[in-house]
């Protein structure tokens, strides 16, 4: 107990960074990022849609093979998404940070499983998966 009393600074550090960890950890541990394998296994094993959301001149200069063009600016009114709104989107963009909008947007939309790429296009080039070009 003198310990604790001693150094409660130590206790109250430990206390908020347990707290922020369980916080974290309930809200579905940040923005629902998956890794370029996942991606994969999503759209391979689970009929995931692999939706791009960077503007149309970026997507004819290279995109993941067999992905959606949806611009960010229409994602909320593009007729291309899913009617089924429990199939795994996963979005993705040249960094990550659009689709990481995108995926607010959708998940307010109804859409249950969405997902973001972790690292956008320059991940899925460095893990060396198909890229297309239009």
């Amino acid at each position: 107990m003198k310990f604790l009393i001693d150094n409660w600074y130590l206790v109250l550090a430990a206390l908020v960074s347990g707290g922020l960890l369980l916080r974290s950890a309930l809200q579905g541990g940040g923005a629902g990022q998956v890794n370029t394998n996942e991606a994969v296994r999503l759209v391979n094993r689970e009929k995931g849609v692999l939706i791009d959301v960077c503007e149309p001149a970026e997507f004819a200069a290279g995109h993941a093979s067999g992905a959606r063009n949806i611009p960010f600016g229409s994602v909320e009114t593009s007729k291309e998404l899913p009617s089924n709104k429990t199939l795994p989107l996963v979005l993705v963009c040249q960094t990550g940070a659009r689709a990481g909008r995108a995926a607010g947007m959708l998940r307010k939309a109804g859409y249950a499983n969405v997902q973001v790429l972790a690292g956008g296009m320059k991940a899925w080039r460095e893990a060396n998966l198909p890229i297309e070009k239009a």
